[in-house]
């Protein structure tokens, strides 16, 4: 396989990022390829300081970069020399010998955008959506959307019901995910028209298992295994979620270290276990549904390990033919609701 990397791209760019390349280096087979896209001369120093000298490795140079802070559809467009611009012409139709995978920590809403422009939407596709797994004591829970469509119409959020049982179902083994929207309650008069509209959509699809509406609280219980709503409620729940975690965890390490030596020698094993399943850097990224290749966004705080294992997973994505499934089952049920 073929990984392109944005070197430029996250909070600790470049040196974090190309850490976490080089560590994915025993993860890679003897003929993959990782090109790393950004400063070649920030690249090229850090290679030789850490002395890194492997074939798998190739370089691409950009000139340009777009921060976190720029706007997303113009910084794509006036900036075609960035890495995250480059990267996505990499795995685009139009590329001679295209990458399967495209891995960012960088602007969401650019990589999104490059995505879309460069890649293209898979056939059937709507609207891409980006999923993420939120690990809960009964399981992975799949979220989709978390940030690429804020503004969805009904038949974006019933194709990110398809599209994300199709990822649990091939990343995580689940064999027909039950499907739930997030709402302000579980009544069915409940939402807004965009919601309910989307629920008309799943309950006239065979072959789901839509189990409709659930609150947000519901979600560490893990009633569904894939959740649905737009992307800013979606952004705003995951960003909740990881500040609530991390502040948990804090509060009890706290209050264990009041305590007693002793105590937290005890607990300390079991909190580092507990924090290693709850801990987004295992995840690695959130793949962007419906695009016409593999695309992993990462979350813009990431460490090498985090990187690492996005490279790791992407890998998955690719072997189990994700794109093919999504591709097969919208090809179905478009024609069951009249959305083709």
């Amino acid at each position: 396989m073929r990984f392109a990397l944005d070197v430029m791209g996250g909070d600790h760019a470049p040196h974090e990022i190309l850490k976490g390349a080089f560590m994915s280096l025993d993860l890679l087979a003897p003929d993959d390829e990782l090109v790393l896209v950004g400063d070649e001369q920030a690249i090229t120093q850090d290679m030789k300081d850490n002395g890194i000298d492997d074939a798998r490795l190739s370089i691409v140079a950009s000139s340009d970069d777009i921060r976190m802070d720029d706007p997303p559809i113009d910084s794509v467009r006036a900036k075609p020399n960035s890495s995250i611009v480059k990267m996505a012409r990499m795995a685009g139709r139009k590329a001679e010998n295209p990458v399967d995978i495209i891995i960012s920590a960088g602007n969401t809403g650019a990589c999104v955008s490059a995505a879309q422009m460069h890649l293209r939407r898979l056939p059937g596709v709507h609207r891409p959506g980006i999923a993420v797994c939120l690990p809960t004591f009964g399981g992975p829970v799949v979220i989709c959307d978390i940030g690429a469509n804020p503004d969805p119409k009904a038949h974006h959020l019933w194709q990110y019901g398809i599209m994300a049982a199709a990822y649990c179902r091939e990343m995580f083994g689940v064999e027909n995910p039950t499907i739930a929207q997030l709402n302000i309650g579980g009544e069915e008069m409940k939402g807004t028209d965009i919601v309910r509209g989307a629920r008309e959509y799943f309950q006239q699809t065979e072959g789901v298992n839509y189990i409709g509406y659930i609150e947000g609280r519901e979600m560490f219980d893990h009633v569904a295994d894939v959740v649905v709503t737009d992307g800013f409620v979606g952004n705003v729940v995951i960003k909740l979620s990881e500040g609530l975690a991390s502040g948990i965890f804090k509060s009890i390490s706290h209050e264990i270290g009041k305590q007693s030596a002793d105590l937290v020698d005890a607990f300390k094993p079991v909190i580092k276990s507990i924090y290693a399943r709850h801990d987004y850097h295992e995840q690695g990224g959130a793949p962007l549904l419906g695009v016409n290749g593999t695309c992993i966004i990462c979350h813009g705080s990431s460490e090498a390990y985090t990187i690492s294992s996005a490279i790791r997973n992407s890998r998955i994505l690719v072997k189990n033919k994700l794109n093919e499934g999504i591709v097969s089952r919208l090809a179905t049920v478009n024609q069951q609701v009249g959305a083709g």
